[in-house]
């Protein structure tokens, strides 16, 4: 029988449904827009672009980031070892120079013999087969208008925005130093420290800058935490920021031995180091108007901007309302969704919300048992988040140790806490993977394989 389905958007969670679709064994048309059409963010042609950030958030496990990251592997992820082989420093974190990440995703797709890379912008919902549809936050009108005829639902809107990019050589060094926060990391950041007298000023400068015009915002305006405004944040209170992108604490400044007032950090945009982004600096201001204030930022004073930062709608489905815990359209067929469009926060949980409907997609259409994520993992947390029919008003989450339950026994120690949480995640996805006989991906794992290590210590022991 020939098996065949279509997945929509060739970004993260496209890239991660089509690829794992593929290893079912099923042919895959992925289709996406780009060049054909560009969004108003994205720039490059390749696959899996990086537009807001190019920090994929921290690697150690007892984080929720790395434990989610630890589960996709287990899943059959395609972009935890992409990005890991394109990987820049960025101390606990995993950043990776967003061209070569792209490039190699694009890369592996293209050559996957089951998958039908069709670069054309698909504008409706009406397919012959199963279908993800992943579109993500910049979805196009045509096919936002086709989801809001199909579901019956208006999609609700916020604003994303990005950060500036410097180039390295035109920052001052005899200001900026190299260190990671508490010395986490081989020194992977730039730290341009302020005392109190130009953070207020600097402070002043940013609340009173002139934004850029939103063409299509309504007086309902939405901005998502994850990716607020500098200038908004700002706006929330003198210290809003300094408590938030510009803390210092961690750190101290050579040049006097003591913690600054407050801290710009600048991290890595490409493996070579040439690049540097400007860490929690999103923002919506006029270009004009981030070189005048960013250039008071001290170290800065003569940078150059390779690109300064910009805002752009993103649109997410009320999707309790929507979607099951699969992903899957709620009375809408043989139809998923992915991406942040579901209302998952995060790069990663925008992949692994990918994974998910790629496997719901491919099980259903072989006749397998479904995956039934335990409640106690992450990737089980954030499919329960998505289809909570109690929460008043839906709104974006990404990975978080607070959405999952506490453990039995109180742990004070919270890195000790969080590594135990881990750990139980680790050992119960494992569990739903091997009830369903898929172990293909344990052995890249390598909790998993400290686990057989240790069980085989003690056998022998005994």
């Amino acid at each position: 029988m020939n098996h065949k389905a279509i997945v929509v958007g060739g970004g993260l969670a496209g890239c991660e449904a089509a690829q794992i679709i593929a290893s079912y064994g099923i042919d895959v048309d992925l289709y996406e827009q780009k060049p054909v059409q560009f969004s108003p963010a994205h720039k490059s042609e390749g696959l899996a672009e990086l537009v807001c950030s190019n920090s994929l958030k921290a690697a150690r496990l007892a984080s929720a980031s790395g434990l989610l990251k630890e589960e996709m592997r287990l899943l059959g992820s395609m972009l935890v070892p992409a990005a890991e082989q394109t990987a820049v420093a960025a101390g606990g974190a995993l950043a990776v120079d967003r061209t070569l990440f792209s490039q190699l995703v694009t890369r592996m797709i293209e050559e996957n013999p089951r998958i039908h890379l069709i670069r054309e912008e698909v504008t409706g919902l009406s397919f012959d087969c199963p279908a993800v549809i992943a579109t993500g936050p910049l979805t196009s009108d045509r096919m936002a208008e086709a989801i809001r005829a199909k579901t019956g639902e208006d999609s609700l809107s916020f604003f994303d925005a990005a950060a500036p990019i410097v180039l390295a050589d035109s920052i001052d060094r005899n200001i900026v130093f190299a260190a990671s926060r508490y010395g986490r990391g081989e020194d992977d950041y730039l730290n341009c420290p302020m005392n109190r007298e130009e953070y207020e000023a600097f402070y002043d400068a940013l609340v009173h800058a002139e934004g850029a015009p939103r063409h299509d915002v309504d007086n309902g305006l939405k901005v998502y935490e994850g990716c607020m405004p500098i200038e908004i944040m700002a706006k929330r209170g003198d210290d809003t920021i300094r408590f938030g992108p510009l803390k210092p604490v961690g750190l101290r400044d050579p040049r006097t031995g003591h913690r600054p007032w407050a801290v710009v950090q600048l991290r890595k945009e490409n493996e070579q180091g040439t690049m540097y982004n400007l860490v929690g600096f999103q923002t919506n201001l006029k270009w004009g108007e981030q070189k005048r204030v960013f250039s008071m930022i001290p170290g800065l004073e003569n940078a150059e901007f390779v690109r300064y930062g910009v805002m752009h709608r993103n649109t997410f489905l009320n999707s309790p309302k929507l979607l099951g815990r699969d992903f899957r359209l709620i009375n809408g067929g043989e139809l998923w969704f992915a991406g942040q469009m579901t209302g998952v926060e995060g790069y990663m949980e925008s992949a692994m919300s990918g994974l998910v409907a790629g496997h719901a997609l491919a099980r259903r259409m072989l006749g397998l048992t479904p995956f039934d994520f335990p409640h106690d993992t992450m990737i089980g947390a954030l499919c329960d988040h998505v289809c909570d029919k109690s929460v008043p008003d839906f709104q974006p989450m990404g990975s978080n140790m607070g959405i999952l339950p506490p453990l039995p026994e109180r742990i004070r120690d919270k890195k000790e806490r969080y590594l135990q949480v881990a750990k139980r995640a680790i050992a119960a996805f494992a569990a739903e993977l091997k009830r369903n006989g898929y172990t293909g991906y344990f052995a890249s794992s390598p909790v998993l394989r400290e686990e057989v290590t240790n069980d085989r210590n003690a056998d022998q022991a005994d």
